[in-house]
């Protein structure tokens, strides 16, 4: 290899690198950020340079941990009981028409009810405490649970069903053979977009209902002018998300590795 194929292959690999290419993005958008906000952006908008200041100094505030901890026990019990209850009624509307026909009719009521509209009657019927931002996540997340698990159930093959009963297996085994590592992939997916709302759900019933945690920090810098570390506490709720979508990412690929390599593959 010559030595001008060297630098070229390096730069061929690195333009491949996944990393470089988010890094890049990622410059690219700061940029653009810093030369708006000290362009145009006024007295509303801060500069990146001060958001990340703020971030900062929020890493280090105990005020900021114990809000994100106050906010969490909500969004964990409302996800944690739309995975545990989701899952099986999914199981249950893709397997069998009965279920289908009794669940589906409230399924689609929460599929199409304004959840940020029925908070305040939460807040008239279960009072300001925990149990009521709890249902409110739970409301935000178990539709896709639901609907994912549904959908995973509905497209294992069902010849392989017809196969398995041939070999003599009941209603357990097809369940345990072909069923539950059928619809592993679409269950997980569910849970994935199910904890990107329940976060949604999290901040969202802190700002119309009760001002604690995370949603009261954002109204008291939104009160108090403090713009750099409202933008901050934006983006510090965004890496919570990503990281809690990058945990069940690993997991899925770890649970499901089938999955991966039929997509790799196609």
């Amino acid at each position: 290899m010559s030595s001008a194929e060297g630098p070229a292959l390096n730069i061929d690999r690195l333009l491949d690198s996944r990393w470089f290419l988010r890094a890049l993005a990622f410059a690219a958008f700061a940029l653009v950020w810093q030369v708006y906000a000290t362009a145009a952006g006024g007295f509303f908008v801060p500069t990146f340079t001060e958001t990340a200041a703020a971030i900062g100094r929020q890493l280090a505030s105990p005020e900021v941990w114990q809000a994100f901890a106050t906010s969490n026990i909500a969004m964990v019990l409302g996800f944690g009981l739309a995975v545990v209850i989701g899952i099986p009624l999914g199981f249950l509307m893709g397997r069998f028409r009965l279920a289908e026909r009794a669940i589906n009719p409230y399924l689609n009521i929460l599929l199409v009810t304004p959840l940020a509209g029925i908070i305040p009657l939460l807040m008239m019927s279960l009072g300001i405490g925990l149990a009521s931002r709890v249902i409110v996540v739970w409301s935000f997340a178990i539709v896709m649970v639901v609907v994912n698990t549904r959908a995973g159930v509905r497209q294992v093959d069902r010849s392989l069903i017809d196969m398995v009963r041939l070999f003599g297996a009941g209603e357990l085994g097809v369940w345990r053979r072909v069923i539950l590592p059928g619809s592993l992939p679409a269950v997980l997916a569910g849970v994935r977009v199910a904890l990107g709302r329940a976060v949604t759900g999290m901040v969202i019933v802190e700002l119309v209902m009760v001002s604690v945690g995370i949603g009261g920090l954002i109204l008291r810098y939104q009160a108090f002018f403090r713009f750099a570390e409202l933008y901050g506490m934006v983006v510090l709720i965004i890496l919570e998300a990503l990281i809690l979508l990058a945990i069940v990412d690993w997991v899925q690929r770890k649970a499901t590795p089938w999955a991966s390599m039929t997509s790799i593959r196609d």
